[in-house]
Parts: C-alpha cells; structure tokens; sequence
C-alpha cells in the first residue's frame, strides 16, 4: 500500500466548488490587491486566534521580519532563538540586522528551552522568539516570566500551531506578535505563498500594515522605509474558506497522533513527542525519534511509505551560518539525528495509517536498536 506524507490534491478536492466560486468572484470583482478579501480573513483570523488583530503578509519569513522591524528590533539588538528550528527564524534575525543568540531545546517537545534562554540572557536581549515546533506549544508562561520587568519582546513562532492552545489560550495571542504561515502544507494553508502576523496592539498593527505596503499607509506618502510583503485577494478568499474548517480538520490530526501515540510507545529505543497536560497541540508533524532513524526510514520506503525528516540540520550547522559551526547544541543536533516525520493528516485514511504502524512495528521486531538486523 502506497502510503505518500502529503497528497494536497486530495486534501483539496472536497473544497473545489468553494475555491471555483471564490475565483469566479474575484476575477469579477477585478479588486486584487488589499481588498474586502483580505480585509476580511484579516477579521476571521484575528477572532479565531483570540486577538485584536491580524495583518496578512507575503509568507511567514515577512510576518517575522516585519515584527522585527515593528518593534523596531535592529543592529546592536541580540535575538535568542531556538538552535532547532526551520531556518526562517534565524534568517528573520538576520534581516534586520540583529544579533543571532541561539539556545538549545528540550528533547521532550523539540521546543526552545526556557532554562537555555536563561544562560544567555544579556543586557542587549531585545526579543525572544520561542517556536511552537510541529504544532506543539512553547512553555510560554515560563518564557514571559524571564521576559518580565524587562524590555524584551516575545514574538511567537507560530507558522507550524494554527490553532493550538496553551491554558486554553491560542497560539499567536501570548507574544507581542504571533506568526503565521500559510505555505500549501501547514494545517491552514493557501494555494500558494501566504501568511500573517497577530497581536494585541493596535499600534503595532498599523506599523505592519505600513511597512508590508512600502512604509505607506496612503497612495504615493511613504513615511518610512518598507518592503513589499502582501497577503494577495485570492488567497485571502481561499484561506477563509479553509478557515472554517480548521477545527475539524485539526481535531482528525489529533486522533491520528493519539494512535499513533498509543500504538507506537514502547517499541525498541523509540521516544515520542510528549506536550504536557496544559496542551492541545495540533500536530503539524508527527515526529518520532531513534537512533536508528535512516534504518528506519530506508525500511519504510521499501513499504512505500513516504517519511520526511524536519530538520536534518540545525540552522548553526548550514552553510548560510559557517559562523556558527564551532558552537554546539547537543540537544539539538542530537534532535536532527534522530528525528522522522511520520504521514499524517486529511489525506490519511486508516488503512494507510495501520500499514506505516505494523510497518514500524516489524522493524522493530526485526532490527537491534542500532538499526542492525537481528
């Protein structure tokens, strides 16, 4: 049985008559760039996120970029950001000219670790940006107590968590700014590149909307230096249809993690992914880890499953940050060596699901921890 990681087509095809309907409309409307669409999503998503606002932008890199630069986070300024990450994070940073403070993760969750962001607090700390890594949340509360008293900024990566809920409080809503992408593959994804930036603070979401639009909030006065970062009409028209059926969508994630869950723990030297009990993740990725990985995911491709591995590099160990080679983060790298997404989402029916668990099952009956056959 084929079982692919992602299959957006099929994902897709129950909201083909929306999709159709809403592109009929917007070629009819001949309104394409910051108009009733976006305008709208920007409402929806805002209120679904339990925010005052939400600004849509090009892509997740821009929301974080342009949070940066709204609380005017530049040159001179140091970053902590998590050593384990997509590397958008850390490029966002470097953008705007900041200095780049990683700190390593706990295993347990893949998350950025509030005792690592204690070590390497300093007097030039301006921001903080915890990730809420393959839909799992960041210990917030303990984040905002190392922020608190001084004047340090929480901007949430939350491009992996839309929906989740920490203390029944939704990913977005505990930092300055929350984050989003809205890349085809997360659990609320356009038809293309998109993404969006929320928060509390009217103010801040002006300055946004000012700098995604060339620093201008009227025709041809530009009041400061901006770029140009969009959420497009036609994926905003898109979006909030997929909207509506977030929840749905992210509680059918969440059965297939419990099984998965309950079906896999214990198995040889595999370890799990474990939020605490305050959580409701919404698992963007099912991530199981063992020292036995490339074993693991080889066997599995002879089933003809497809697996995928976020990250196999840590941000410091890239080319793009050569700088940084010299410097270690165990957990990290340990995470990247052992880390395998398993398929998981709408497109996964149960069959396919109990052919990747017995998959994963014999290999484990046939193979030592190290990967060798027994």
């Amino acid at each position: 049985m084929k079982v692919p990681f992602l299959d957006l087509a099929a994902i897709h095809r129950p909201c083909h008559d929306s999709f159709r309907a809403a592109f009929e409309s917007f070629l009819e409307n001949g309104h394409y760039i910051l108009g009733e669409e976006l305008a709208g999503f920007e409402r929806e998503f805002a209120r679904y996120c339990n925010c005052a606002e939400a600004c849509g932008v090009a892509n997740g890199l821009d929301a974080l970029r342009l949070s940066l630069l709204a609380l005017d986070v530049g040159p001179g300024d140091e970053v902590i950001v998590p050593a384990h990450t997509f590397i958008a994070t850390w490029l966002a940073v470097s953008s705007v000219g900041a200095d780049l403070v990683p700190a390593d993760i706990d295993p347990k969750t893949g998350s950025i670790a509030p005792d690592r962001i204690a070590e390497v607090l300093s007097p030039r700390t301006r921001a903080i940006i915890p990730v809420h890594l393959y839909g799992l949340m960041a210990n917030m509360p303990r984040i905002a107590q190392l922020s608190a008293g001084r004047d340090i900024a929480i901007i949430e990566d939350a491009a992996q968590a839309h929906g989740a809920r920490l203390f029944g409080q939704r990913a977005g809503s505990f930092g300055a700014t929350g984050c989003f992408s809205f890349y085809p593959g997360k659990n609320l994804g356009a038809l293309g590149d998109g993404g969006a930036v929320t928060c509390q603070d009217e103010k801040i979401a002006k300055r946004i909307q000012r700098l995604r639009n060339y620093g201008s909030s009227q025709k041809y006065v530009h009041e400061e230096i901006g770029i140009n970062s969009r959420l497009d009409e036609l994926q905003a028209a898109f979006l909030r249809i997929k909207l509506k059926d977030l929840d749905v969508m992210n509680a059918l994630r969440v059965r297939q993690a419990a099984y998965y869950h309950e079906a896999l723990n214990g198995l040889g030297d595999l370890r799990l992914l474990t939020p605490s009990n305050d959580q409701e993740p919404v698992w963007h990725l099912y991530v199981i880890r063992t020292s036995a990985r490339d074993a693991l995911q080889h066997w599995l491709r002879n089933r003809e499953i497809d697996t995928l591995i976020h990250y196999p590099n840590p941000p410091h160990l890239q080319a793009a940050y050569a700088q940084w080679r010299n410097r270690h983060y165990p957990e990290a790298e340990t995470f990247s060596r052992t880390c395998l997404s398993l398929p998981l989402g709408p497109h996964l029916s149960e069959a396919m699901q109990q052919h990747v668990i017995d998959s994963i099952r014999d290999f484990f009956a046939n193979h030592s921890a190290s990967g060798q056959p027994t």
